[in-house]
């Protein structure tokens, strides 16, 4: 496995065109402006190297030299330790572990009910829809307060919140008027430059005119 990922002298990231923790990272990516190749993986389209490195059978792949990650969280902490400029993570243990906790909650609470959502089960996938837009108007008034998800700053939890916050119309979801907050805070994650430049084609659809 080391052997052809050492054949590689830049930085590959495999992924999907449309799946959101996958957009995640090449948003962590962009805001590092990162020199990476970027290989968009169809289904039935999965490659052979693929198959080599990653043993759980996901797209979601960095290969970094003899460095082979697959798990989204661990990536994007990796790929802020490794390009420190502009940091997305705090220095202090403290705040570390705040930030790790709030992406924590954004998993578990938002991203854990999106299989439903794009699931075939329509009781299923309402539900998941309610789950997604209850949970999104609960946490709008903290956008009120910081110009970032409970920081000052950009971080890590933006650059999860964002790929979900461009999905909304395509979910089919509609804040309610308690959660302009929120849409104000998205709409300012959506001018940054990184984001754009993270888009695929097809996630550049969303919001065609």
């Amino acid at each position: 496995m080391a052997n052809m990922a050492n054949r590689r002298s830049l930085m590959v990231l495999y992924s999907d065109k449309v799946s959101p923790i996958g957009h995640a990272v090449r948003i962590v990516l962009a805001e590092k402006d990162v020199n990476v190749e970027i290989n968009y993986i169809e289904d039935n389209d999965r490659p052979e190297i693929l198959n080599d490195l990653n043993p759980y059978n996901s797209v979601l792949t960095l290969i970094d030299r003899d460095l082979v990650l697959f798990d989204a969280q661990i990536i994007m902490e990796y790929l802020d330790e490794r390009f420190p400029h502009p940091p997305l993570m705090p220095v202090d243990p403290v705040s570390r572990a705040a930030i790790r906790q709030l992406r924590y909650r954004v998993m578990t609470d938002l991203y854990s009910v999106l299989d439903e959502l794009d699931g075939d089960n329509e009781i299923a996938a309402a539900n998941a829809k309610k789950i997604l837009r209850d949970n999104l108007t609960a946490i709008a008034p903290a956008f009120a307060q910081t110009p970032y998800f409970m920081s000052e700053v950009y971080t890590l939890v933006d650059c999860c919140l964002a790929p979900l916050m461009w999905r909304l119309t395509q979910y089919g979801i509609k804040l309610p008027i308690s959660g302009k907050p929120l849409q104000q805070y998205a709409d300012r994650l959506f001018e940054r430059q990184a984001f754009n430049t993270s888009l695929s084609a097809v996630e550049k659809e969303y919001h065609a005119a």
